[in-house]
């Protein structure tokens, strides 16, 4: 088989990707922003062929890159696995007639407001939300269901650009800080949700479910990616065949059919609080930072070779061990500027050692990134245990413990 993959160099956990499909038998051609000679040796090793373009978003630039492969031989798949490649990707693979996600699919996970109207059409329950393209409208919607509500891109991927308004002043600095309605901008606008935040992962072939893994926010990650003081946290644990997951599991079956997913990895977030389990969101592409390389620490497996396996031989390879629950916590600064160096870290290695997976301690001197930069910026220890509890509490001490100094 013959597999085409968007950007197979960046971020870091691509180069995964490109390995395993390599691994499981597949030519793997990379289309990439980045140089031919600049391409990590581990991803060179990996490609079968290479075609560089300056901007993989671009539909024109990448069809144009797909047909020059395609001239030369067959192609079987065109794979992306970034939010904001999917759609130029499926766009892209329906003009060339390549199998795979189609644009309407992708569409409707990419595109908040659309994406909750048809989940609301099957019955999944959702946040009360809509796409505004001026500020009345994002003030009527708030008249209709009240403070708070979140205003956020339609096409927004994590807490990126999002705003919490809680009050009417609040609510139009958000209107301002948004751009709703400047130059045809328009957002989507969501009544908030309060309750504890986590998200649901899969691999499906042909639309059904083979693998699952869910994973929970400690705190929520709007919050978590607001203030300094907080060491963030998110946790996939080994207790997935749990009987209290089971509505969980049942509403992310209902999304993936809604939707018409077929062979893909999935990343959905949700909501559990007073108003019972809501779903938040969906994206038809594994979940962003090294989430995966905890699934693999966790479950004594590569998930990574069970996506191209799925891929390439349409059936996955392992079942996954549930051995250990498997966590990461950001580690912040307390200012910006540049890494000092860390206090506390002797400790924890002496009391966890064991436990660690890896480590990101950028070195004396590095420039600090700000806090909502997300849970990979600046420092942070992944840790994992047989025990979900214990671990929540080995994580509450790193992130007590640790000190990122700067200056």
């Amino acid at each position: 088989m013959h597999v085409l993959f968007v950007e197979p160099s960046f971020p870091y956990y691509q180069t995964r990707f490109v390995q395993a499909l390599a691994e499981v038998g597949a030519r793997v051609t990379g289309i990439g922003e980045v140089p031919p000679e600049a391409l990590p040796q581990a991803v060179k090793k990996a490609l079968y062929g290479y075609e560089h373009v300056p901007n993989v978003c671009s539909e024109r630039l990448l069809g144009d890159a797909v047909q020059t492969v395609q001239r030369r031989e067959w192609v079987d798949r065109l794979e992306a696995t970034i939010e904001a490649h999917i759609l130029p990707a499926a766009k892209v693979r329906e003009a060339c007639g390549i199998p795979g996600t189609s644009v309407k699919t992708a569409y409707l996970c990419r595109d908040k407001p659309a994406m909750k109207e048809a989940l609301r059409q099957a019955g999944v329950s959702c946040a009360q939300s809509t796409g505004a393209d001026s500020p009345e409208e994002v003030r009527a919607f708030t008249r209709q269901v009240g403070l708070p509500v979140i205003l956020k891109p339609r096409d927004a991927a994590g807490a990126a650009g999002t705003w919490k308004a809680s009050s009417e002043v609040e609510l139009e600095n958000a209107i301002q800080e948004s751009g709703v309605g400047h130059h045809g901008r328009s957002v989507a606008v969501e009544e908030f949700i309060e309750g504890h935040e986590a998200f649901y992962d899969t691999l499906c072939i042909g639309g059904e479910i083979h693998h699952e893994f869910i994973t929970h926010y400690y705190p929520g990650v709007l919050e978590a990616m607001r203030h300094r003081w907080i060491s963030p946290q998110f946790i996939t644990t080994n207790r997935v065949d749990a009987e209290s997951y089971g509505e969980v599991k049942e509403m992310g079956r209902r999304v993936i059919e809604a939707l018409g997913i077929g062979t893909s990895a999935t990343h959905m977030e949700w909501f559990y609080g007073p108003k019972g389990l809501k779903f938040s969101e969906i994206g038809c592409r594994p979940p962003g930072v090294g989430a995966w390389d905890l699934y693999c620490a966790g479950n004594d497996f590569d998930l990574y070779r069970e996506w191209a396996h799925a891929l390439v031989h349409g059936k996955i390879d392992r079942r996954p061990s549930r051995r250990y629950s498997a966590g990461l916590v950001n580690l912040r600064p307390d200012r910006d500027g540049r890494i000092a160096g860390y206090r506390g870290l002797d400790a924890i290695r002496s009391a966890f050692g064991d436990n660690i997976i890896d480590t990101h301690l950028p070195p004396p001197g590095t420039p600090t990134q700000p806090v909502e930069a997300g849970y990979m910026a600046n420092a942070w220890i992944r840790l994992r245990h047989p025990d979900y509890d214990t671990l929540r509490e080995m994580l509450d001490t790193v992130g007590k413990t640790v000190k990122v100094l700067a200056r």
